[in-house]
């Protein structure tokens, strides 16, 4: 970093070595293809530089040296010599990207959390709202909060005067649609995307697709305490919902019965309707060694791949918690979750589950319904784990679609155990629970 302060003995001596290296891999790589005198006028040139070396020589005699193993170097370098720098450092990057992939495959793998099906042990994205007529942060705190928390801001910015209204579906929630976009400008993948109107101009919003706080974001900003869907039937019976079906994703054209509604706010051009930062999900490491020395064990965080799952459809990675081994009997009787007749044990998540301490809300019984929705643990069932299989759910019971939907994990997808929260730069940062 500091080269330009040495003497030109210093640099002189640097590059007498490195003249030494190549010669030496020359002669490892070319040695069957050399003739016995340049094998042995190769070795004389490197062995006199070498010397030189070894005996301090001043530059004017290294560079003598030098210039003397270079020249039989042209000669029988062949591919190795000369060699452009761009040639060096496609070698480096693709020995670094064999090194990567060697690491990921066989000993730790990244993993990021996108859903809160595992909170509060791992956390998913989460929304911080910043309502209008609320102080939100400026720009070094937003450079701070993205560096330290991955906090990236969306808005749905208001186009004219006038009053909110948005779209929501029978259910309650905020009316979406699937479209294609690119994450970092250049990524493939999808998002899900929001629009508002303001006297009838649109104002969009997009979060990524496994994004799931913004109906909580939605009733903070506009309904506060209000039963949002209490307001809907209110708004109906005044007159004031129009049908609205919504495209549910951009490439298809099935559509959604959605209900305009107008919010009771009004905004000015200019003004965000609607304001939050995403703070990014848990990144960690998961172990992809040890069970290669030992077997799972119930209370593992645990992470497999899902392609062989019938419930779920893609090939992903999954992180739940294990609760299930080969012929284990399970059953939730809320909130405790009990194998083989007793309380489950082997992880701190249980107990807290089991008493409902702190954010914990305990185990619910599965529900039967929906075409991919096995239904399984539900009230008063116990269910028998089959061999060479696992079951496993999300710590966040109530909000988990987990074994009670989808069954059994097979033995042979499992791929590790959670080890360490690397981002973001929170008070989970560290070994991973």
């Amino acid at each position: 970093m500091f080269g330009f302060f040495d003497s030109n003995e210093r640099k002189m001596r640097e590059n007498a070595e490195n003249w030494l290296q190549l010669a030496d891999k020359i002669h490892h790589y070319q040695r069957d293809k050399l003739t016995a005198a340049q094998a042995q006028e190769l070795l004389q040139k490197s062995a006199d530089l070498r010397l030189r070396l070894k005996q301090r020589a001043d530059p004017g005699k290294l560079k003598l040296g030098i210039e003397m193993l270079e020249g039989v170097l042209r000669q029988i370098g062949g591919t190795f010599y000369p060699k452009s720098a761009m040639v060096e450092n496609v070698e480096f990057l693709l020995m670094a990207i064999i090194i990567v992939l060697g690491i990921r495959t066989y000993f730790l793998q990244p993993f990021k959390i996108p859903t809160n099906s595992m909170w509060p042990t791992y956390y998913g994205m989460k929304g911080e709202n910043f309502p209008t007529g609320t102080a939100a942060p400026g720009i070094a705190e937003r450079i701070f909060r993205f560096v330290a928390f991955g906090a990236q801001r969306r808005e749905a910015v208001a186009p004219r005067d006038g009053e909110v209204a948005a779209q929501f579906f029978s259910s309650g929630t905020l009316a979406y649609t699937v479209r294609n976009d690119r994450k970092w400008l250049v990524i493939p993948t999808q998002v899900r995307e929001y629009t508002f109107y303001v006297d009838g101009a649109k104002a969009t919003v997009r979060v990524p697709l496994d994004f799931h706080d913004v109906d909580t974001l939605v009733q903070e900003t506009f309904f506060k305490g209000a039963n949002v869907v209490a307001f809907l039937e209110g708004a109906g019976r005044r007159g004031g919902v129009e049908r609205a079906d919504v495209q549910l994703r951009e490439e298809a054209g099935d559509m959604a019965p959605a209900y305009l509604v107008k919010l009771g706010k009004t905004v000015h051009a200019g003004e965000p309707i609607m304001r939050f930062d995403v703070m990014t999900g848990d990144l960690l490491f998961a172990d992809r060694l040890s069970y290669h020395f030992r077997k799972p064990r119930v209370g593992d965080g645990f992470v497999f791949r899902t392609g062989n799952i019938a419930g779920i459809g893609l090939d992903q990675y999954y992180v739940k918690r294990l609760v299930g081994l080969p012929r284990d009997m399970l059953e939730i009787r809320p909130p405790v979750l009990y194998r083989n007749g007793q309380p489950i044990s082997g992880a701190a998540a249980f107990h807290l589950n089991a008493q409902r301490i702190g954010l914990y809300q305990g185990y619910f019984n599965g529900t039967k319904g929906g075409e991919l929705n096995l239904g399984l643990l539900t009230k008063g069932e116990t269910l028998k784990v089959d061999d060479h299989c696992f079951f496993a759910l999300g710590d966040n019971s109530g909000n988990s679609r987990d074994g009670r939907y989808w069954g059994f994990v097979p033995e042979k997808d499992v791929v590790g155990r959670p080890l360490f929260i690397y981002y973001p730069f929170t008070r989970r940062w560290g070994p991973a629970r």
